[in-house]
């Protein structure tokens, strides 16, 4: 007997999408807790990396990560390039491929929010120094030996608060691909900015 899915309408996959996405920035067993986001270098090359999604948010289509303020990304993406991001649920068998605007921010009120949420272990790795990235001779953490393995805190985790960012990815294109064993379906939602609302096309899968 198959388990399978099957949504033959656009308005209720859209809806599935960002009930999941949104499991995804609350539930860390979730599949869309971890996701991968792309994006172009000044070369012509391409980088990857995988990171955790915070929140999701329908309305304004955006998607939070936290970053380190000294990271290579966080240069590269600045106030606005080009991104994609990849999600799968094998368990689903769901996968989503999106595209939209990265954006770096640090200093305003979202963040400060985003910030006093956070729990003391998780502000650590904002304590690192040196920065994320830099070159090594031997292989550490980066953190101050008194914090390996060890939970600052609150106070010195405050330290770390100038090294916070977020990213925020506006999305504009979602490609949603289902695996079904009576037959994959597959679909692609398009922002429309002039009339807010999202168009969809069917595609093969």
């Amino acid at each position: 007997m198959s388990n399978d899915l099957i949504m033959d309408n656009h308005d209720d996959i859209l809806a599935h999408i960002w009930q999941q996405l949104r499991r995804g920035g609350k539930d860390r067993r979730h599949s869309f807790h971890v996701l991968t986001i792309a994006n172009a270098l000044p070369d012509g090359k391409a980088t990857q990396r995988v990171m955790v999604l915070r929140e999701a948010d329908p309305e304004t289509r955006l998607l939070r990560f936290h970053t380190d303020l000294r990271a290579a990304k966080s240069d590269m993406i600045g106030d606005g390039i080009p991104v994609s991001v990849l999600a799968y649920d094998a368990k689903g068998k769901t996968q989503l491929r999106m595209q939209g605007h990265g954006r770096i921010d640090h200093d305003s009120p979202r963040a400060d929010d985003a910030w006093q949420k956070s729990v003391p272990f998780s502000r650590r790795c904002y304590l690192a120094d040196p920065a994320p990235g830099s070159p090594t001779d031997t292989p550490i953490s980066g953190l101050p030996s008194d914090l390996e393995g060890v939970e600052p805190t609150m106070e010195r985790s405050e330290e770390g608060r100038k090294n916070f960012a977020l990213l925020l990815t506006e999305i504009t294109t979602i490609e949603w691909l289902y695996l079904a064993h009576t037959g994959h379906r597959r679909t692609v939602f398009t922002y429309d900015e002039k009339v807010d609302s999202w168009n969809s096309q069917w595609l093969v899968p």
